[in-house]
């Protein structure tokens, strides 16, 4: 525990099942530029450059409900070789740090798709990595359902 009461770091996992093919699942989640159709927080994800596999995008999220538009840059390096991608946001927001990791295995019902996060929040917040943490996975199994039901309707159509 640090002086403030906050553990040394914040961690979330979560895990997506999609029925679909590797391909298409790997080429959807990674097509930064298509994430306000993909995900349904992001009103816009702006592309500021890209080199090989490594894309720095800026992400811009609705509205929320007291009308508040967040938005931050990002880095992100996807490897098809490994069938991962890691990620980190540049302009860290409440945080000293947020990291991303990415995998996505193949298995009889499709693609296990996991993403984990390990981030830290600053100190001087009113609120600390456990408060973030249950926060950011609340979310992220929301946004995961809609990645999911997405790309399976893709992968129909």
């Amino acid at each position: 525990m640090t002086e403030h009461g906050h553990t040394e770091h914040g961690h979330t996992e979560s895990s997506a099942v999609v029925a679909a093919p590797f391909d298409l699942v790997w080429e959807m989640t990674n097509d930064v530029a298509g994430w306000p159709q993909l995900f349904t927080e992001y009103a816009d994800a702006e592309i500021l450059e890209q080199q090989g596999d490594t894309v720095r995008f800026r992400l811009t999220m609705h509205p929320d409900d007291q009308g508040v538009v967040r938005s931050w840059v990002s880095e992100r390096t996807s490897d098809r070789t490994t069938r991962s991608v890691r990620a980190r946001r540049v302009e860290t927001g409440p945080f000293e740090y947020m990291n991303i990791f990415w995998d996505y295995r193949e298995i009889p019902e499709g693609v296990l798709m996991r993403w984990v996060q390990d981030f830290h929040v600053r100190a001087e917040l009113p609120f600390g990595d456990e408060e973030m943490a249950a926060h950011l996975k609340a979310n992220t199994v929301v946004q995961m359902q809609a990645v999911k039901e997405r790309i399976e309707d893709a992968a129909r159509n």
